[in-house]
């Protein structure tokens, strides 16, 4: 069976949405358009792969059905104050239909700290969801079947343990393990490029990436060990062309590591996800998101000899830009999601998260949240852009764009594997200790922020179209009463556990890290049962690991 017919054949197997697709006026819409026109997928021909979605390099798409067959996961990020009153929000987004869940941490639990350490003072559930131990995360996902929604979870420096957490929480409600479909942020290498949420230095942080990444691949077939994330890379600063280098490397790090560590590129590459910045430069990004799947695709079968077609195809989830919402106007922020959401759907992206327009001022609404989901369901059933695989295919301008990204890319790889002696994983590494990352962020940060103030790019209700006196709208307000229950409630759960068994389970913990064959998850899991929490798993590491400091560049 040649490529093309094994191509066709997965386009009839698969079930479509809607038996017909038309534009509003009633005018028929083929799933396909080449440059010869209207294309029948069963009909493909040889030789014109670029052509067509679903076929290396995947320029068009990873899948050959685009979305006629499924919409993106439409993954709302949530999470405020205690994990009661998150699993309320959780409810109300699958309720309004949503279809996957992204759970939004706090700034103590994404730093590795308790809700009692000093320096979670004036933090706690002030920009997600507190999780200090498994009872947090049983009250999270109390009356939602883990086994039939997919979970993302937003963290990194102490995400091995928020995942075994996890795992605990999953199987005392009855969903085993191999069962949780979902996926796990993961990624500590940007930590040190852009977002500063660090704990442990970079190579033991990297050993603990390498141990969840053996662990899914052994023991959770449906699960993402990692989601390699350029979103915070660009948030900080970046370029389009840097977001989708520096997060491509990322992703040829772990790939590096995975190999290191034994495993087979094609039993654990296929686990690995991406998540992408949808910015407000509404073709650049599209074109950002075209080269991505491209480079990984020809990366992974070329440089680390990849044969399942599933460890070419690159996988991605995308968020509405953040830094580009503004607190002037904060309406319009609905405009720029919208926009921004669009590109990511015409980019191809596996699941979508909407930001809500008063994010810039404080937590999401409940109205506020439910417009942004609505966003997405208006572009899904309105707008007629997924009835089409991949709409802009052949446009000269985003073909050439593109090209573009991508030439930037590479080059940006080459100045990688230089720093590295050829190894990405030595470079990146060796890029994070000399301020190569940080450095460059900080350059491009600084030169669009110049634009802005010399109005060489406007910015509406900041530089333009300003208005004098701004509307006030109503803001979610987290009160300190949060801080004091959660304080108090993990005080009840220490003092109702087994102390002496938190401290071997600690100890045992600590001996393991001190032998760098070893995997932690189960030691991490085990301690996670016990009802440790936290910050007292991150300490008894740290013993071993030690702290990190960044270096003044």
């Amino acid at each position: 069976m040649t490529l093309f017919k094994d191509w066709a054949e997965r386009y009839r197997s698969t079930g479509k949405r809607g038996d017909r697709f038309e534009t509003l006026s009633g005018v028929p819409v083929a799933p396909l358009y080449t440059s010869e026109g209207p294309a029948d997928p069963e009909r493909a021909t040889e030789g014109r792969d670029e052509e067509y979605p679903g076929l290396y390099p995947y320029t068009r798409g990873i899948f050959a059905t685009g979305y006629r067959t499924k919409l993106w996961t439409m993954r709302m990020f949530a999470g405020f104050a205690t994990a009661v009153e998150t699993n309320r929000r959780f409810r109300e987004l699958l309720d309004a239909g949503g279809t996957g869940l992204s759970v939004a941490f706090d700034l103590p639990t994404l730093m590795g700290r308790d809700s009692d350490d000093p320096h979670s003072l004036g933090e706690v559930g002030k920009c997600g969801v507190a999780v200090d131990t498994v009872e947090d995360m049983l009250d999270l996902f109390e009356g939602i079947d883990l086994g039939a929604v997919t979970t993302s979870m937003t963290i990194n420096a102490p995400a091995a343990f928020i995942l075994a957490a996890f795992i605990v929480a999953a199987e005392e409600k009855g969903v085993p393990r191999k069962a949780l479909s979902g996926t796990l942020q993961n990624d500590t290498l940007k930590e040190y490029q852009a977002q500063k949420e660090y704990y442990f230095p970079p190579r033991p942080s990297v050993r603990l990436v390498r141990d969840t990444m053996v662990f899914a691949a052994r023991e959770m077939p449906k699960w993402h060990s990692i989601s390699v994330s350029g979103y915070h890379i660009r948030e900080a600063g970046a370029t389009a062309a840097e977001e989708l280098a520096f997060t491509l490397a990322n992703g040829f790090a772990y790939v590096e590591t995975g190999i290191r560590a034994g495993l087979a590129v094609d039993d654990f590459a296929p686990q690995l996800s991406f998540f992408f910045n949808a910015h407000i430069d509404f073709f650049e990004e599209i074109a950002k998101y075209r080269a991505a799947r491209r480079i990984w695709a020809r990366w992974m079968r070329e440089n680390y000899g990849a044969r399942d077609e599933r460890s070419w195809t690159l996988r991605f989830h995308t968020q509405t830009a953040g830094v580009s919402l503004t607190a002037q106007q904060p309406e319009v922020n609905i405009v720029r999601t919208a926009i921004e959401a669009l590109a990511g759907v015409l980019g191809g992206t596996q699941s979508l998260h909407t930001n809500s327009m008063d994010e810039v001022l404080s937590l999401p609404t409940e109205k506020a949240a439910r417009i942004a989901l609505r966003t997405q369901q208006v572009i899904a059933s309105e707008t007629g852009v997924a009835n089409v695989i991949d709409p802009l295919g052949g446009s000269y301008y985003v073909e050439h764009l593109t090209g573009v990204v991508e030439k930037a890319a590479e080059e940006i790889f080459c100045e990688i594997r230089e720093m590295g002696s050829g190894s990405i994983l030595e470079g990146v590494l060796s890029g994070i200790d000399s301020g190569y990352f940080a450095n460059r962020i900080a350059d491009s940060a600084y030169e669009l922020e110049r634009k802005i103030s010399a109005k060489q790019r406007i910015v509406v209700g900041v530089n333009g179209y300003i208005l004098e006196e701004e509307e006030q709208i109503p803001t979610l307000v987290i009160g300190p009463e949060v801080e004091r229950g959660q304080v108090a409630r993990l005080n009840r759960v220490r003092a109702q556990r087994d102390g002496d068994k938190v401290q071997e389970v600690l100890a045992r913990l600590a001996k393991s890290a001190a032998d760098p064959e070893a995997n932690l998850m189960e030691g991490l899991i085990e301690a996670a049962r016990a009802r440790a929490s936290v910050g007292e798993v991150m300490e008894a590491l740290a013993q071993v690991f030690g702290y990190y400091e960044e270096p003044g560049f």
